[in-house]
């Protein structure tokens, strides 16, 4: 068997440039498609790129979503969602693949809304955003409602007209758009955006909300079924009305409002009453109000006449109180004798008592009481006298003079002791025995050659004093030489002047 002739003119590629000439053929062949199938095997990677597959019943293609399109279309990047892709082929040199780098993604028809849709709304049911203890009640009568709608639609021009028939009032809108990518963002902010108004501001807060929009199809009305859109009308702490599309149009933030209108118009209605039924409603209250109080008045008049009757006539109340002021009065007038008659009485009672003979027997008990205590102190006396005589001889006896004398003798030798140490001890005896005390001009010991001062010192000796000079010789300037000095009222001595030296 021949083996064919090998081409030596043939270039070689290697591998990279290879791999970059299929990236570029793949690009630039298939720079934008759409592609329809399943989503399968979605992997989140922790820089926020996602990696999954497109699959339908024979193939399978590798997409991936960078992280700048996967926030927005998180969403849709559900296991086994049917959807359409829309992006560019692209191959992975390091791994010998291709791929779709994916910039669009919408759902595969209505069959695959509704099946998220469902999905959905179990998920916001389990955690229990659709129940009924969450529902806030609506304002009787709201100063300001807040729209968040179309500017150029037909539903702010219904609601207006609505509000300007039944009651009217202040009406704020933020305008958003309602269909369409961006939608569900911008309806989001809307609901938070007035939320975050301050009461009593600049710009009023909204007593209700109203989101609503005209009919359409699913794909059309898909951005009130966003999960930003329904955790943000669940979070509203302002009443919320949801009046998206018609009667028969269901979204997932008609579950989570506070009430569900089939219309803009419908919403409307139940934010305000009818102005001309209010003021019947307050006609009639003010009807009953007055007939309530008639009757009223009417029934404790008679309830009071027919407590008067029973009461006695005020001339009968009044005469028995005027007989007893009348005889308060007699009464009053003769307290005075009567009081002077009984102090009278009281006096007599104690003159009685204070009569001489009963004053002199008196003095006669006290003084017969005195004499006995004075018997009993001298009596007390006495016994004391006695009682501490008898200590003191005991004391006696026992102090004879033999025992005074041996105290005395002992404490004789204590005290010759005494002055046999403390003659031990004087300083005299010291200098006598050759010794000098050295004392500076204030008197005080000086203890070392390095503290004798220049000034003329004191020395004591045991026979008196000397006062000397230090000088320093020229020979021996180390060694310090005390001069003699004269002492005061004396002849100066005659001797050298080495002599007095110490040292």
């Amino acid at each position: 068997m021949e083996t064919p002739a090998l081409s030596h003119n043939q270039p070689a590629f290697t591998v990279s440039e290879l791999s970059g000439a299929v990236k570029r053929v793949m690009e630039e062949s298939f720079s934008h498609v759409r592609v329809r199938g399943e989503i399968s095997k979605v992997s989140r990677h922790s820089s926020g790129h996602v990696y999954f597959d497109l699959k339908d019943d024979k193939a399978v293609l590798a997409a991936v979503c960078w992280k700048g399109n996967a926030g927005r279309l998180s969403s849709l990047l559900q296991m086994g969602l049917e959807v359409i892709a829309t992006g560019r082929v692209s191959t992975f040199g390091g791994q010998s693949k291709y791929q779709l780098i994916i910039e669009h993604l919408e759902p595969a028809g209505a069959g695959a809304l509704l099946a998220l849709l469902e999905q959905r709304k179990q998920q916001f049911a389990a955690e229990g955003l659709f129940d009924a203890e969450r529902k806030k009640p609506l304002p009787y009568l709201p100063k300001v409602i807040g729209v968040v709608t179309s500017p150029t639609g037909a539903v702010i021009r219904d609601i207006l007209h609505r509000v300007s028939d039944r009651f009217p009032c202040h009406v704020l809108l933020w305008p958003v758009r309602v269909q369409g990518e961006g939608a569900a963002l911008e309806i989001a902010e809307a609901i938070a955006g007035f939320n975050q108004l301050t009461p009593g501001g600049k710009v009023p807060r909204p007593d209700v909300l109203i989101v609503g929009r005209g009919g359409g199809s699913i794909e059309d009305l898909w951005c009130f079924n966003e999960e930003i859109v329904v955790r943000a009308a669940a979070a509203s702490e302002i009443p919320l009305i949801s009046a998206v599309g018609h009667e028969t149009d269901t979204t997932l933030i008609d579950y989570v409002s506070d009430r569900r209108a089939p219309t803009p118009t419908a919403a409307a209605e139940m934010a305000l009453p009818v102005l001309v039924d209010v003021r019947f409603y307050l006609e009639e209250a003010g009807l009953r109000m007055a007939r309530c109080t008639h009757l009223g008045l009417q029934a404790r008049g008679d309830k009071l006449a027919g407590l008067a009757r029973g009461l006695p006539r005020p001339d009968d109340i009044l005469g028995q109180c005027r007989q007893r002021l009348d005889g308060a009065t007699e009464r009053l007038a003769n307290a005075p004798r009567q009081l002077l008659k009984h102090k009278a009485a009281e006096l007599r009672t104690f003159d009685a008592a204070l009569a001489p003979l009963r004053l002199m027997q008196r003095i006669h008990d006290v003084d017969n009481k005195l004499c006995g205590l004075n018997g009993l102190l001298a009596v007390n006396i006495q016994r004391r006298l006695e009682k501490h005589k008898d200590g003191l001889d005991n004391i006696t006896c026992r102090l004879t003079p033999r025992d005074v004398l041996e105290q005395i003798d002992r404490r004789a030798e204590r005290v010759a002791a005494l002055g046999r140490m403390l003659e031990t001890l004087d300083h005299r005896e010291v200098l006598r025995r050759g010794f000098v005390l050295v004392r500076d001009g204030e008197g005080r010991p000086v203890t070392s050659r390095e503290a004798l001062p220049d000034v003329p010192v004191t020395l004591q000796f045991h026979d008196g004093e000397a006062q000397v000079q230090r000088t320093d010789a020229p020979a021996r300037p180390a060694t310090p030489v005390l001069r003699l000095l004269p002492a005061r009222g004396k002849k100066k001595p005659t001797a050298p002047d080495n002599q007095g030296t110490l040292f």
